[in-house]
């Protein structure tokens, strides 16, 4: 059976490194997909394996890796990565120490020369306290570079490792052999060595606490979950933690508290906020036989409840697993930046060979030497592609984040990209536009028929369906508190109605083309049947023995923001349709009321993403947005499919995205957050291709001829440190976005 594995991994450098473990993960036997997050540090392995078996395959890619399988990995994860925070400090500093002061004392011309009497051992004394700074503040650039090569890969600790390694042998050369060289040439470059290092693991320390700030949303998701339980066993309460919790054990919550699991209330009554699911700052009513869910608040009195889900069942456990693997997916300008950067750090170690061969054979001066160990030392510290490996996942990770504080959950990277160039969105109706609780608002009756006989019919006819129109009438029949008949016969005629046989007699349910069907003469009743339809009622004619015998008015309350989120699609520039099976007329008031473009009425249900696919043969990129099981074929071919979260699961898992609270706010949120995210991509790889597009130019010394002058290696390992961090900040932006006209979000109901 297929899986989702969630794993942390250690020893990424570049995102060079994506393509080195995506490859040795899709080697593993059954691996369907592999998605590398380089800013998250993160894999999501979707397939039949083990997390064992992927594990092995990254660690004989050369990097370490373990599974995050549970809500307290994430707090795990953070405090290792601020551990390793702490570590790169202390590197940064070590390095520091000697580099700084080599800088400004070589810089005022106070350290001895080479050629004087303790020139050479001075020398040679900082040669040995560089190769450890080398070690201590370089180790793991010269580890990572050795497996690089034992995988027949090439990553940033490889350029590291050759630009520092490559400043130390050639300065240590010059102290013993000052002489293999022109004097021209005679210089050292330990202190650029030390301070590359410190600059680089500065800049690392910097850009990981950045990063930290992007991963806000999973950590406040986390927050929701309570750390113990209170579980009532053998009439005893027991403080426990929540791991211990076992399907069917009865808790005890009392106010102020956060439910523990998901379950059902068996005992007392209460109101809690479910705010992080809804986005509704008022609190929800609850009795015994109502649901409640893992993370929400329990604001006054106290009751019991059985447990149902627990650990990764619960619907706060899904809503992590979906924002995490969201985070975790690539779109397609993802997967296109990916693809250059695998190719990247070969041909930069390739411009380097060129430039120092360049410099070699055509510097007419005696500095040709030093000036060919500068200008390559320089190209393999300045061509570092950790912003080009950045620029993409970093903005992923702080836009699906958002989206999932305003209770919209993105289920990848393409959804989060193509939402942002959506032109039409397409409503469904009953339980999209309206609240799906449609109630009786009328009935109808011709010849002896009562209205009490005629509800009384319908609902024995209906009892068995589960679509919204039936359950409004059987309702009103079980608050009359009316005796079913039992059916003899029952067939349900796909978008038109329900033919059944009662007490010997034929009823046929449904609309005004079944009607036709069957050849009833439904004239007398056209009349109040339009007056109600233009009402905004959907109608529904009963005949019995082949006479009408009356019509059953329903009608949906529209939500109540349908309007106000209809406003901001115009606002954002989009067409707003409304399709559904219902009727002409009813579909119509309610497109009225609602300021809705375009109706598309009376479509059968199996129709429904033929007419998705011919808005998108006019070229239109076209969302679907829906909550039933006769939604879920246009919600899988719509660009982006919409699901309304309380609606059904099977709509849910055909649509991109879910909007939780089940407002169409959500899908203009999305939108919006879409274009921010799509924006900020496009900011941070304009800002590494230039940074790298112009930067290796530079440092191979093209302005040298017009300017006389170079960049300076430990410039360049500075520009590399801040050009990430720089990535990282832009994407940081995105955390501040709030969309245009919206209210809550979990972050201010936390």
């Amino acid at each position: 059976m297929s899986q989702t594995l969630h794993l942390s991994i250690e020893g990424m450098s570049c995102a060079g490194c994506v393509a080195a473990i995506e490859k040795a993960i899709n080697d593993v036997n059954y691996v369907t997909s592999a998605n590398v997050n380089f800013a998250e540090h993160t894999a999501t392995v979707e397939g039949n394996t083990s997390a064992e078996a992927v594990i092995a395959a990254i660690r004989l890619a050369g990097y370490q890796a373990s599974e995050l399988s549970g809500l307290d990995d994430e707090a795990d994860k953070e405090q290792a990565e601020f551990v390793y925070y702490r570590q790169l400090l202390k590197q940064a500093g070590f390095a520091a120490l000697l580099g700084a002061p080599l800088f400004v004392f070589g810089m005022a011309g106070m350290l001895p020369a080479l050629t004087s009497a303790n020139g050479p051992l001075f020398w040679f004394v900082i040669a040995l306290a560089t190769l450890a700074v080398m070690v201590y503040s370089g180790g793991h650039f010269f580890l990572g570079a050795v497996k690089s090569l034992q995988q027949h890969n090439a990553n940033m600790d490889l350029l590291i490792a050759l630009g520092t390694g490559t400043a130390w042998l050639y300065s240590l050369v010059i102290v013993f052999k000052p002489e293999l060289v022109p004097a021209l040439a005679q210089h050292v470059y330990f202190e650029a060595a030390a301070v590359i290092l410190a600059l680089i693991n500065l800049g690392s320390a910097l850009e990981m606490r950045a990063r930290g700030k992007t991963s806000q949303a999973i950590k406040q998701l986390i927050g929701l979950q309570p750390k113990t339980a209170c579980v009532v066993r053998d009439n005893r309460e027991l403080n426990i933690l929540i791991e211990e919790v076992v399907v069917d054990d009865v808790l005890r919550v009392k106010p102020g508290e956060r439910i523990a699991v998901d379950g059902i209330i068996t005992q007392g009554h209460s109101s809690l906020d479910e705010s992080m699911i809804s986005g509704e700052p008022l609190a929800v009513k609850k009795q015994p036989g109502d649901k409640v869910l893992a993370g929400t608040i329990n604001k006054s009195g106290s009751f019991l409840f059985q447990a149902k889900r627990i650990g990764k069942e619960t619907t706060l456990a899904q809503i992590i697993a979906m924002v995490r693997t969201a985070q975790s997916s690539k779109p397609a300008i993802g997967r296109l930046v990916d693809k250059i950067a695998s190719v990247f750090v070969p041909a930069v170690l390739i411009v380097a060979v060129l430039t120092f061969l360049t410099w070699i054979n055509f510097a007419a001066s005696e500095q040709a030497l030093t000036y060919a160990i500068v200008t390559m030392m320089t190209v393999l510290i300045i061509a570092c592609p950790c912003a080009l490996g950045l620029a993409t996942p970093i903005s992923i990770m702080a836009g699906v984040g958002k989206a999932a504080l305003y209770q919209t959950l993105i289920r990848n990277g393409d959804a989060l990209q193509q939402a942002g160039k959506l032109e039409t969105i397409v409503l469904d109706k009953t339980g999209t536009v309206t609240e799906g609780k449609p109630g009786i608002s009328k009935i109808i009756t011709r010849g002896n028929w009562h209205e009490a006989d005629l509800l009384l019919w319908a609902a024995s006819a209906e009892i068995n369906s589960e679509h919204p129109l039936a359950e409004a009438i059987v309702l009103a029949a079980k608050e009359q508190q009316l005796a079913l008949l039992p059916v003899t016969e029952f067939a349900a005629i796909a978008g038109q109605g329900i033919r059944a046989k009662l007490e010997n007699k034929s009823l046929l349910l449904g609309t005004r083309k079944l009607m036709q069907s069957f050849d009833i003469n439904i004239q007398a009743l056209l009349n109040q049947a339009a007056e109600l339809e233009q009402q905004a009622n959907t109608v529904i004619f009963i005949a019995i023995d082949g006479e009408p015998a009356g019509i059953i008015a329903v009608s949906d309350a529209i939500k109540k923001d349908a309007f106000a989120a209809i406003k901001r699609m115009h606002q954002q520039g989009l067409e707003v349709m409304l399709l559904t099976g219902d009727n002409r007329a009813s579909a119509n008031a309610v497109a009225r009321q609602l300021g809705i473009d375009k109706v598309i009425a009376e479509v059968l249900p199996q129709d429904k993403a033929g007419q998705i696919a011919h808005l998108q043969g006019q070229g239109k990129i076209v969302a679907m947005v829906g909550d039933g099981i006769n939604d879920a074929p246009a919600l899988a071919l719509a660009d982006v499919g919409f699901a309304i979260g309380t609606g059904t699961d099977v709509a849910i898992e055909s649509a991109d995205i879910t909007l939780m609270s089940g407002s169409l706010h959500g899908v203009v949120d999305a939108v919006e957050i879409s274009r921010a995210t799509v924006r900020n991509i496009k900011q941070n790889l304009f800002g590494a291709f230039i940074y790298n597009g112009l930067g290796i130019p530079v440092a191979a010394g093209i302005l040298f001829p017009f300017t006389g002058l170079l960049l300076n290696p430990m410039i360049a390992g500075g520009a590399m440190a801040i050009s990430s961090l720089t990535v990282v900040s832009n994407a940081n932006r995105l955390r501040f976005f709030k969309p245009s006209g919206r209210q809550v979000s979990i972050k201010e109901t936390l």
